[in-house]
């Protein structure tokens, strides 16, 4: 009797050794997580001889069943609850757990990995209660840690691969809309134009540009483009080229808008949009015809007379339907000394912790209180005062403003 339990224990013992080597080389060749989950079941059926088990995994914020043995239940459709086992923090019976646990389980034990629970082991091992001494708990211990942690760790390298993918496409991303920016604004005595960029994310879908038009043209541009990205910014990119090709074959606004909808229609297919502001100055005819196209509207301020006026009416926004429903051409004459001031809903969206908004209102105030102040002065004291309004409180989006003010010499 002796000889044939040190035979059995022995054969056991080979067993686990093999099972544990089987378990070894597949995490060494990698092999995808169902094979190792399937390489899990069969030794615990054909090696261990388990009764019934089943192994819940913390997935996208739910336990699922990955592996079960069971005549009764198919427990890979049953999610575990999280109340059912949030006071599980070592072997335990099943005395306390729902019915269908009770009735075909008798023990559940954590697997931990740095004081996390990453699985649950459900077992029946028919008429044995198993201790925690036992041989045959331990080695089911190592052989499901083992497993689990190997899972997690391709789970993890996986993540890590995603979000270098990730980071890469914000970069090419970042890049893109950098590029977009024009590099040298103008700054003469007639003309100054300075503009910031304060971006939420990394990428942002905001742009501005400034086309200078021979010698007594040129057009300012703000725009918003809905989405972040890599998709945002290749609109806006395809936006931009489209525009100066625009303006290097008319000057004529509603066709300029008019192709500039169509295009993002064709680029976006619908599926994003893009606000913008379009101003065209002409010196010789002291003119500035603009389109709003559902942007925020600019700010014009006539700094030889009184008054500030907002730039408003145009078009609906663009890439949202195939033709404009409408589209107006503003204009205002007689524009010899003027600042004119755009931006995008970033700017006048600043909370503060009492969720008390600095919208339009605000900046109308401070631009006629500072309409003659330098552009660079201008800007500064714009971000400190919503620095100030909002505290501390972070920006809910993208922050973008361009200021230009020209006076005829």
């Amino acid at each position: 009797m002796e000889q044939l339990n040190f035979e059995h224990a022995y054969q056991l013992k080979k067993l686990e050794l093999e099972a544990l080597l089987e378990v070894t080389q597949a995490i060494n060749n990698n092999l995808p997580e169902e094979q190792l989950y399937r390489i899990f079941y069969f030794t615990l059926r054909a090696n261990l001889n388990i009764g019934k088990f089943a192994l819940y995994v913390y997935e996208r914020g739910q336990w699922v069943c990955k592996v079960h043995h069971s005549n009764t239940y198919d427990f890979k459709g049953l999610p575990l609850e999280k109340t059912v086992v949030r006071e599980i923090q070592e072997l335990s019976g099943t005395e306390e757990l729902p019915e269908v646990y009770r009735k075909e389980f008798q023990q559940v034990f954590p697997i931990k990995h740095k004081d996390q629970i990453l699985a649950y082991m459900f077992l029946n091992n028919g008429m044995k209660q198993l201790h925690e001494n036992d041989g045959e708990l331990k080695f089911v211990r190592a052989l499901t840690n083992i497993t689990i942690v190997a899972i997690e760790n391709k789970k993890l390298a996986r993540q890590q691969l995603e979000q270098k993918a990730i980071q890469k496409e914000l970069e090419i991303a970042k890049d893109v809309q950098r590029f977009l920016f024009p590099s040298i604004l103008p700054n003469t005595d007639s003309l100054q134009v300075t503009a910031q960029y304060l971006p939420h994310h990394q990428v942002g879908g905001d742009y501005y540009d400034f086309i200078q038009i021979g010698e007594n043209r040129f057009l300012v541009c703000v725009a918003d483009v809905s989405g972040k990205g890599v998709p945002a910014a290749i609109l806006m990119a395809n936006f931009q080229a489209s525009l100066r090709t625009m303006v290097r074959q008319t000057l004529n606004l509603r066709e300029i808008v008019h192709e500039l909808n169509h295009q993002v229609m064709q680029n976006a297919h619908g599926e994003n949009f893009i606000t913008a502001f379009f101003g065209l100055y002409d010196k010789e005819q002291a003119c500035l015809q603009y389109v709003n196209s559902g942007h925020n509207p600019p700010f014009l301020i006539r700094r030889d007379k009184p008054g500030i006026s907002m730039m408003e009416g145009g078009s609906t926004i663009l890439g949202i339907l195939n033709e404009l429903p409408f589209l107006k051409v503003g204009e205002v004459k007689d524009l010899h000394d003027f600042l004119l001031f755009c931006y995008t809903d970033g700017l006048t969206e600043t909370f503060n912790e009492q969720e008390e908004v600095w919208g339009p209102e605000q900046l109308e105030a401070y631009l006629e209180k500072n309409q003659q102040a330098g552009v660079e002065q201008l800007m500064d004291g714009i971000i400190q005062e919503i620095d100030r309004f909002r505290d501390g409180h972070p920006h809910h989006d993208d922050i973008t403003m361009l200021a230009c003010a020209y006076k005829a010499l």
